[in-house]
């Protein structure tokens, strides 16, 4: 069964789940951004705001995998996009150590 958007309940259901763990992402990037890498939620002493950001990415990256094993994305094009990012982003960064393709 096809679903409005001519995507499949598989293929809806991995896109939901890519940008679900997107969201969580960002959510804990706020946490970073307000309370510092060190900070941790009361409830759950045992792990920080990085463990979290990291379980968080990881969690990204799985879901990107599982778009990549359907042949609805390339990873091969994904990286080369990255490297095409970082080349063009350093320009436009103030506070990073020195990246490829930035004049200092």
């Amino acid at each position: 069964m096809k679903t409005y958007r001519a995507l499949s309940p598989a293929s809806s259901e991995r896109l939901y789940l890519l940008m679900e763990e997107m969201a969580e992402s960002i959510q804990v990037i706020g946490k970073i951004l307000r309370h510092g890498y060190k900070s941790y939620h009361p409830d759950n002493p045992h792990e920080d705001n990085r463990e979290l950001l990291e379980k968080e990415l990881g969690h990204v990256m799985c879901a990107q995998q599982m778009l990549h094993d359907s042949v609805e994305i390339n990873l091969d094009r994904i990286s080369r996009h990255a490297a095409e990012k970082q080349l063009m982003v350093g320009q436009y960064l103030h506070h990073q150590p020195t990246i490829r393709g930035r004049k200092d």
